[in-house]
């Protein structure tokens, strides 16, 4: 079972976990906040865009590709958009499966894919002004690691 939800609205993880958990052994969860840097260049808000429908379709064949390399249960996915405040959750991933092994590692393929591949596009407002935000290269070699082939 999977469950995909792309919303401006905030989520509750510990229901969520709940929700999808209720008859695994093992789940794994994995809840993404917006930084609240401290640098001088202080972070006032991220705002995320997507396609809707597309961004659902495409999340679904992450976590369909999740579920068909390990043995998973379920998979969730909350992923929000539009305009997010430092401290403010942005993301959850939940895993669920029989053994632990297959929960952590298809948690982190689905938040490396997030990191780097989901259609997402991110803009920060900082007191310096607003900037698109690309992944970095660590998340790039991060998600690599999960190359067939």
């Amino acid at each position: 079972m999977n469950r995909i939800r792309v919303q401006p609205d905030d989520f509750d993880p510990g229901l969520e976990i709940a929700q999808l958990g209720a008859q695994a052994g093992a789940v794994v969860s994995f809840v993404g906040l917006v930084r609240a840097e401290n640098s001088g260049d202080r972070l006032i808000s991220m705002t995320l865009e997507h396609f809707p429908g597309m961004t659902e379709r495409e999340l679904e064949r992450i976590a369909n590709e999740a579920r068909a390399r390990w043995e998973l249960l379920g998979v969730t996915i909350v992923h929000r958009y539009g305009e997010l405040k430092p401290s403010e959750r942005i993301v959850l991933v939940v895993t669920a499966a029989s053994h632990r092994r297959a929960a952590f590692e298809a948690a982190e393929y689905l938040m490396d894919y997030l990191k780097t591949s989901a259609p997402f596009w991110k803009q920060e407002l900082r007191q310096s002004g607003a900037y698109w935000i690309e992944a970095r290269s660590s998340d790039d070699d991060a998600a690599a690691r999960w190359s067939k082939g």
